[in-house]
């Protein structure tokens, strides 16, 4: 029977994930770690990028970060970032439109708007793509 590790990734806004998996791989402040079963206990600061789920030798599954925390405990790996985003569900096509709706608001100064939520939307538009771009240059390697 393979061994398998609790992971919970966690963003500001919901739980992305929580399940288990074979392998945890994530994107360090000191470099790429690779997390197994068992590992020892380890915090550690992450920078933006992918947080990869080796879930069994035919399914992985891969989440996109801007940064955060890991903790390792032995049985629970848990990953806090202000925002992860579940790389299959990112749409480029409304992730393209929101930006440019944004970019647009936020360019007429005589419209009456909520200039923070129009800076968040784009905000938001801006690191889907920013993911889907790194997750493409990641697939081509």
């Amino acid at each position: 029977m393979t061994m398998t590790v609790h992971v919970d990734i966690v963003s500001a806004e919901a739980e992305i994930f929580s399940g288990l998996a074979e392998m945890v791989i994530a994107p360090a402040i000191q470099g790429e770690v690779g997390i197994l079963p068992l590992h020892a206990q380890y915090i550690t600061q992450l920078t933006e990028g992918a947080v990869r789920l080796k879930i069994n030798d035919q399914h992985e599954e891969s989440f996109y970060v801007t940064g955060g925390m890991l903790e390792v405990q032995p049985h629970k790996v848990t990953v806090l970032s202000d925002t992860a985003l579940r790389v299959h569900d990112i749409d480029e096509k409304a992730a393209l439109e929101a930006k440019q709706n944004a970019e647009k608001r936020l360019s007429d100064k005589k419209a009456a708007f909520d200039h923070a939520k129009a800076q968040a939307e784009l905000a938001k538009a801006m690191l889907q793509l920013r993911a889907i771009e790194k997750l493409r240059k990641r697939l081509k390697r």
